[in-house]
């Protein structure tokens, strides 16, 4: 076997997708050529930006940040990051250390916000309660909140986060089998809010499969938290990752077909089921919310804290 670019005979991947055979210089090569084209495409950075990157540690978040930097290094925008450790005992703080670590190596601003610290209680602590919904419920919101804040504190006009392919996909599957509409409307590369407290969040993975993220840390060589959340097979995106990969050994090109059937339909999503905004308060927290407590507190409330 050779590649397919170059004719090196040690080929590291056979791609899903084009079928390519891709040495390690040119598998590093297409992988940031095609984040940097999603993000000129969907227009996901503009000159003078400073991007927050959610930097969990994990592979991908660090690819991220990686790929992001060169923009940096160019001098067209400037990243900070913030780490939320949820609290999760034997997993976090790995994940915590090495996001210090890239941070420190790339000289960026860089802070760590904890669930224990800002609402009292941990993600561990939540799942000890026996009327909890599921720790991904808690954990997707919580964090959210910290990071869109956090964007807020540090001055960023974008939040970066490391969803690639994989996450794309069983959100658009998870929202449709759920009958949320309204979500389905958000989804993308770009999602703005009318409520200027809200910063935007962008995408820059999300046509990468989950695998090839993997492999691009480890043909970098960069040092990153592998470890599974132990949370993550009770839920139901647990339950529906593992339905879609089983449907991806039969059709590799599963993936990419739902995504881009997706995007063509989005817009009648966003046409027909318009989100009811409103320019209430949280009468707890004061952030934006349509009702008199925003989710994160209406969890809080609920768990007694």
């Amino acid at each position: 076997m050779q590649c397919t670019k170059c004719g090196n005979p040690k080929v590291i991947i056979k791609k899903e997708q084009s079928g390519q055979m891709l040495c390690k210089d040119c598998f590093i090569d297409s992988i940031e050529k095609k984040v940097i084209k999603t993000v000129k495409k969907e227009q996901l950075l503009d000159k003078g930006d400073k991007v927050l990157v959610a930097l969990s540690g994990g592979k991908d978040s660090v690819t991220v940040l990686e790929i992001l930097n060169s923009f940096r290094k160019r001098n067209i925008i400037d990243i900070c990051a913030v780490t939320v450790d949820e609290g999760i005992d034997n997993y976090r703080q790995d994940g915590v250390d090495i996001a210090i670590r890239h941070a420190e190596r790339l000289g960026i601003e860089h802070k760590v916000v904890s669930l224990k610290d800002t609402y009292g209680i941990t993600l561990d602590e939540i799942m000890q309660k026996d009327n909890h919904k599921g720790s991904c419920t808690y954990c997707g919101v919580f964090r959210r909140t910290i990071i869109n804040k956090a964007a807020r504190e540090m001055g960023a006009t974008k939040i970066a986060t490391g969803h690639n392919l994989d996450d794309e996909v069983q959100a658009i599957l998870m929202n449709y089998l759920e009958g949320n509409t309204n979500n389905l409307g958000k989804l993308g590369a770009k999602t703005e809010s009318k409520a200027e407290e809200f910063t935007v969040k962008i995408k820059p993975l999300r046509e990468i499969p989950e695998r090839e993220i993997g492999l691009y840390v480890v043909a970098k060589e960069l040092e990153v938290h592998f470890d599974s959340c132990p949370y993550a097979m009770q839920s139901f995106r647990g339950e529906v990752s593992q339905a879609i990969n089983d449907l991806a050994e039969n059709h590799p090109t599963i993936k990419y077909s739902t995504l881009r059937g997706y995007d063509k339909i989005k817009p009648l999503f966003k046409g027909e089921f318009k989100p009811n905004y409103s320019q209430g308060r949280c009468k707890r927290c004061g952030e934006p919310s349509s009702n008199e407590l925003c989710k994160a507190c209406s969890f809080l409330e609920e768990l007694g804290v």
